[in-house]
């Protein structure tokens, strides 16, 4: 006999709904945001603007992280390639600059 708390239970895939901005001006969209300072920590699903890139700097429940990679994620579903995830690997500020400056001391030597 199996209890009520042992049945698997399916979720819905949640859908994330960002605001339009004024006319004219990008569209946000939402965005897995992953901080990879070991151990990786899932920051949730965040809004931002579809030109984000590699060094630009965001501020999420006021701490402030430089974006490390954007991935863009692809499924192929009725022989179309379909955009699935779209992900923002960051590091926090002071982490990002010390790396930078430890890469260019091993460049150095």
């Amino acid at each position: 006999m199996a209890m009520a708390s042992q049945i698997p239970t399916f979720r819905k895939a949640q859908m994330i709904v960002c605001r339009k901005k004024e006319k004219g001006r990008d569209q946000n969209y939402p965005y897995k945001v992953i901080e990879i300072t070991p151990p990786p920590r899932n920051l949730g699903i965040r809004c931002f603007p579809s030109n984000l890139q590699c060094g630009d700097g965001v501020t999420i429940e006021g701490q402030n992280y430089t974006i490390s990679a954007v991935t863009h994620r692809y499924q192929l579903r009725k022989g179309k390639y379909e955009p699935s995830e779209k992900r923002l690997d960051v590091l926090s500020t002071g982490r990002y600059i010390l790396n930078l400056y430890l890469e260019n001391l091993l460049d150095q030597s």
